[in-house]
């Protein structure tokens, strides 16, 4: 790590100088670097969109990038955004400030969603699907103004957990946030870097650098969102068997199509036997399928 004085970004500037503090802060690194590399997200010279809600995840987000661009390993422009969603009481001057004081190039954007959100979604209904597709459309018409490639998310490895599960319990299809994907208008990338990151760390982390955390006041007011069941069950399983999130997050890494049941998948109607495979080798135990 670069921390003499003159040689560390603004972003890590009294960093705590303790044995843990910077084991967290290496695997923090280690595992963004090691998503940003297996899932293809580096193209050279282009420019990123990195959001920021102000919340723990994006904070984390925004250092570990600089941190690989300090250090030489992200060739890429970066463009943090923050957009105003118009939440009473939501402390605008925050992040500008807190980005400004840390040089860090920015766009803050003001566009009143919560207003729609609370006309158009039912009392006793959830905000965040509606209010993330609003938010969405506008970071995406953002990030084409501004002439960038990628919109850059702080998901971590529970959120891609949680979304597996609420699909599984919830939408009947095995499915979750991909680290990778492409926008619906084929014009853009979404990014999202941190998917090999524990939000415990990304907890730590913000919390022993101090950051600003600004708090979601619109979902998070809620009571009974899926989410949160999910993520009461997999804390749940955390603390009976320790390491329980890591072995599920690996599993979807490891999927194999012919041990589920989609045919779209798998051509199950296509499999046929091989007599002569097992006449070759008479002893051989024939391979699960």
């Amino acid at each position: 790590m670069l921390d003499e004085s003159d040689d560390i970004h603004p972003l890590f500037a009294g960093a705590p100088s303790s044995t843990e503090f910077k084991k967290l802060r290496k695997r923090i690194v280690r595992y963004t670097r090691e998503a940003i590399e297996q899932y293809g997200m580096i193209e050279p010279g282009s420019r990123w969109l990195v959001c920021l809600s102000g919340g723990k995840d994006s904070y984390t987000l925004l250092a570990v990038l600089y941190e690989l661009k300090w250090r030489g390993l992200l060739p890429v422009d970066l463009l943090a955004c923050n957009l105003d969603q118009g939440q009473p009481g939501f402390p605008a001057t925050v992040l500008p400030e807190f980005l400004e004081r840390m040089g860090v190039p920015h766009r803050i954007e003001y566009q009143d969603t919560y207003s729609v959100v609370m006309d158009k979604v039912p009392q006793g209904r959830t905000y965040c699907a509606l209010c993330s597709r609003l938010r969405r459309g506008n970071l995406y018409r953002i990030a084409r103004e501004e002439g960038c490639s990628a919109v850059v998310l702080g998901h971590h490895r529970d959120d891609i957990l949680e979304t597996f599960f609420m699909n599984l319990f919830h939408g009947g299809r095995l499915a979750t946030m991909p680290p990778k994907l492409v926008n619906e208008e084929g014009d853009l990338f979404v990014y999202r870097p941190l998917a090999h990151v524990a939000e415990t760390d990304c907890e730590k982390f913000a919390k022993a650098m101090n950051y600003p955390i600004i708090p979601c006041d619109l979902c998070g007011s809620q009571d009974g969102l899926q989410r949160q069941q999910v993520k009461m069950i997999l804390d749940q399983w955390e603390k009976n068997s320790p390491g329980r999130r890591q072995v599920m997050f690996r599993s979807l890494m490891n999927a194999r199509p012919s041990h589920l049941l989609d045919p779209k998948l798998f051509d199950f109607a296509g499999l046929s036997l091989n007599p002569q495979k097992n006449a070759d080798n008479p002893s051989e135990i024939p391979d699960l399928r």
